[in-house]
């Protein structure tokens, strides 16, 4: 499908006939909720691992001003993507495809919460997480939308970058620095984003096909998806250890993300094998649960008196 019948389509959805009828959970959805879940929680978890302390109201406004610039690039992403939006089953019903939220409305929507996020992080917290959090905002946008997705199959490999930011800005909420344990977060989640988007893409490759995105399957196939999923998995194995390894966290931890790692390893190989979407399906629900539980691994054994309790 061409670009030019892509936007047919679009200016034949409802989203552009109409915009009214806007509720409250229609703005929410713009902000992509559940992915800002994850988002959010990552970034919590490099502030609490981060050494020294904040304070618990700059500490909330930091994790606010995550959230909110996460969902304003959401936001702005389903202005830019409401052509192919409207053409995948997966997102036609979201709010501005759906003709529930104006496409101009939503754009500034997520451009004002965007400046609001980032200068509330820099006059509120400090500069340093405001200059990450512009960062991966701008990245989600122009970088990862704007520029990649709809040009190469390594949209998800470099775009996946600004999903990856969150805990190191939380690093940087409560250091006001960049330092070599944040980038190791910011590298596990990073190499975590390909497996878990081409798990997705594996079974919707037909909706990604129809709306003419470049996803790996689309362009290189099924198997070599399936083999490039089984190398990320195993480049992310050794690289989720290496908080244990630096002094970010304890042998618990090691130990823990250890058979996390074994665990998704083991759904890659069963993707590679299967040729069905089940086991596809099935890799995608479980890698939203590893990485929650890798960064919730992280907070509780950095939480206070857990080394101790250990000890006793």
């Amino acid at each position: 499908m061409t670009d030019t019948s892509l936007e047919m389509t679009a200016r034949s959805a409802p989203a552009a006939l109409s915009g009214g009828g806007a509720r409250v959970g229609d703005y929410i959805a713009l902000l992509k909720p559940r992915v800002m879940s994850l988002v959010v929680f990552t970034g919590f978890a490099g502030l609490i691992v981060a050494p020294g302390s904040l304070h618990p109201v700059l500490a909330a406004v930091a994790v606010l001003c995550i959230a909110v610039g996460a969902g304003a690039a959401g936001a702005v992403n389903m202005w830019y993507d409401r052509d192919i939006d409207a053409v995948m089953q997966r997102t036609r019903a979201r709010p501005i495809p759906a003709g529930r939220v104006p496409a101009a409305e939503a754009l500034a929507f997520g451009v004002v919460l965007g400046l609001f996020a980032v200068m509330l992080m820099g006059l509120a917290v400090n500069w340093t997480a405001a200059a990450l959090l512009a960062l991966a905002e701008g990245f989600y946008v122009l970088v990862y939308t704007v520029w990649l997705k709809r040009r190469t199959p390594h949209n998800i490999v470099i775009g996946g970058a600004a999903g990856a930011f969150p805990p190191m800005i939380g690093w940087a909420a409560a250091t006001g620095t960049v330092s070599l344990e944040s980038v190791v977060l910011f590298l596990i989640v990073f190499m975590w984003t390909p497996p878990h988007f081409w798990a997705l893409a594996l079974y919707r490759e037909g909706d990604y096909a129809k709306a003419g995105v470049p996803m790996l399957p689309v362009v290189a196939g099924k198997a070599a998806t399936r083999r490039q999923i089984l190398i990320y998995t195993l480049l992310l194995f050794p690289l989720a250890l290496t908080p244990a390894f630096i002094g970010l966290a304890g042998p618990a931890y090691g130990a823990a993300a250890a058979v996390l790692g074994g665990l998704f390893v083991l759904s890659a190989l069963r993707v590679r094998r299967d040729h069905g979407d089940g086991a596809a399906r099935r890799m995608f629900g479980f890698s939203i649960l590893y990485l929650f539980a890798l960064f919730a691994l992280l907070i509780v054994d950095r939480a206070p008196g857990f080394a101790a309790g250990l000890a006793g």
